[in-house]
Order: structure tokens, then C-alpha cells, then sequence
């Protein structure tokens, strides 16, 4: 019974901040409370849960145009009401939801750091040549000028 509970976990930015805490945020049927959730966790992911707090949003009032036939008008629309729990776990355990995202930040870091070590070997290899980088002159690269013609010298002026 309790693995057949559906959670949803939000997955924001904000909640991901949040499980770096242990602290995960999941979307509930509004028929379950604390005691249901509680369980649910530990039967479907095999963590111990410290403590479980519940929140319930109010839909928000939306407008709604019909713009089709006789009876055009504005109407008022309504989204549903959900319910959220905020899920704290014992020990600094971890669940799976954020796992791939993770998994992405430790490839960038790593590609990163390869390509830094590339370019570090890259400029000393360049400055291997120089002495002393610190006392090189800089190459000065040709000034142009933005909107002039530069006319060819005719036969005449040569």
C-alpha cells in the first residue's frame, strides 16, 4: 500500500538548495498527512525520515477570455490546490532525485579543469621562446580605421 503512494518531487532550484540540506520537497495527493508520507519515503527508498512538514497552496484565480461565437466575454478560472511536504532526513542521507544533475556538475568540473591545464600548457609553451614573459614587448597589431577606404595609389603617384 504505502509503495503505491505517488510522490512527485519538485524539482526547482530552489528545492535543489534545499537538498543539499537533506530537506527534499514532494507534491502529495491532498489525502495523505504526515504519518502516510512518512512511511511512504521509508518503504519506497529505504532512508529514515527526521521530520515531515506539510503545506497546502490555494490555487490561484485566473482570468479566462472566450472569444468564440455570439457569447464573447471574460470569464474566471481557478487552479487546483495542491499540497507539498518538505521532507527532512536523518544522517545526511540522500535521495535519487537530484543525482543527474549532480552527475553533470562533476563532467563540467572535470572538462573545466582540462581544459585550463591546455591552455596553461598552451601559454607556456608560447612564452617557452621569451626569457622573460614579464619583460616582453607586447606585438602591437595594425591599427584600422572603421569607415575609411583605403584608395589603391593610381600609376601616377607611384
Amino acid at each position: 500500500m504505502l509503495k503505491e503512494i505517488t510522490l512527485k518531487p519538485r524539482l526547482t532550484e530552489k528545492t535543489y538548495a534545499l537538498s543539499e540540506s537533506s530537506v527534499y520537497v514532494i507534491d502529495i495527493d491532498k489525502s495523505h498527512n504526515k504519518d502516510t508520507v512518512a512511511k511512504a519515503v521509508r518503504a519506497q527508498f529505504d532512508v529514515e525520515v527526521a521530520s515531515v512538514r506539510i503545506v497546502n497552496v490555494k490555487g490561484k484565480a485566473k482570468r479566462t477570455i472566450n472569444l468564440t461565437g455570439k457569447r464573447s466575454g471574460n470569464g474566471t478560472g481557478r487552479r487546483s490546490d495542491q499540497k507539498k511536504a518538505y521532507i527532512t532526513l536523518k544522517d545526511k542521507k540522500k535521495l535519487p532525485f537530484f543525482d543527474a544533475i549532480e552527475e553533470e556538475e562533476t563532467k563540467q568540473a572535470a572538462t573545466q579543469e582540462k581544459i585550463d591545464k591546455a591552455a596553461a600548457k598552451k601559454t607556456a609553451k608560447d612564452t617557452k621562446g621569451i626569457k622573460d614573459a614579464k619583460f616582453a614587448e607586447p606585438v602591437e597589431e595594425p591599427k584600422r580605421r572603421r569607415g575609411f577606404r583605403l584608395h589603391r595609389k593610381s600609376k601616377e603617384d607611384k
